[in-house]
């Protein structure tokens, strides 16, 4: 087994459902070779291009072009759990891009972003199964792809991606559950609830990884982390992060109270 050829592959799978099986599976293997010495940190592997591999639906439109929904009718609940089902889904995409795609770290930074994957997978099937128990299914919304846009942006510097992606998009997640989960619970579906409540817990985990890996390459490059994250969200035009800010969640994720003060 080869962890970062695999990741590649199963990135370029289409179906969502096999995509999540197999993302599960790959971590589950790596666990069973506890020292990693299946994983090779030199191997440059070459995009094969069209990446990430994804259904034909759900249509990808601009965000601007996503109607807002109600969580309190069936549909506008579906609608609200099926745009986090779609984040979940390009979780997993961003977690096995940054194993295939950045060669020279350390094994354990491959070891992190399987684990990544694999409880992202444990996230969409999740969501997709309580759609299902809705009477909906990933794919029947429109969706946008703000997350692997900016994936593509990073694609040739692993600091802007661990930057930008998990210790910036992802990290919105960490302030956007708690309401979301209180219009939930209003709305009576204590399901989605608890299964937000997974998600943050893993969340909290995944931020604290971009943000371990992301000061792990400063260090490594003599950079000053707080300037150059200042740099970078201009460089690639990062989306400007609104309050309110889960402190509580970002602290635990590693950001400092310097960090969190300076989103103000």
């Amino acid at each position: 087994m080869n962890p970062r050829r695999c990741a590649l592959a199963i990135l370029r799978l289409s179906d969502p459902v096999a995509k999540a099986a197999q993302a599960s599976a790959l971590f589950a293997a790596l666990v069973a070779d506890a020292d990693g010495a299946a994983i090779d940190p030199a191997e440059q592997l070459v995009d094969p291009g069209e990446l990430p591999g994804r259904p034909a639906l759900p249509r990808l439109l601009h965000a601007k072009e996503i109607p807002s929904r109600t969580p309190f009718t069936l549909e506008g609940r579906a609608a609200m759990l099926h745009a986090v089902t779609h984040i979940e889904f390009n979780a997993i995409n961003l977690a096995l891009d940054a194993v295939w795609r950045f060669d020279g770290m350390p094994v354990a930074y491959y070891r992190d972003w399987l684990r990544v994957a694999s409880e992202e997978a444990l996230h969409f099937t999740l969501l997709r199964e309580h759609l299902n128990a809705l009477g909906f299914d990933y794919g029947g919304f429109d969706a946008h792809d703000g997350l692997w846009a900016m994936a593509q942006r990073t694609a040739f510097d692993a600091t802007a991606r661990m930057a930008l992606v998990p210790r910036t998009l992802e990290a919105r997640g960490l302030d956007a559950a708690p309401p979301m989960q209180a219009k939930l619970r209003r709305a009576g579906d204590l399901r989605a609830v608890e299964i937000l409540d997974v998600i943050l817990r893993d969340e909290v985990g995944h931020v604290a990884i971009g943000n371990h890996w992301y000061r792990w390459l400063c260090e490594r490059d003599g950079l000053d982390p707080v300037a150059l994250y200042a740099e970078l969200t201009l460089r690639y035009e990062a989306p400007r992060l609104r309050p309110p800010f889960n402190h509580a969640a970002r602290l635990a994720a590693g950001f400092t109270d310097a960090e969190i003060a300076l989103l103000t």
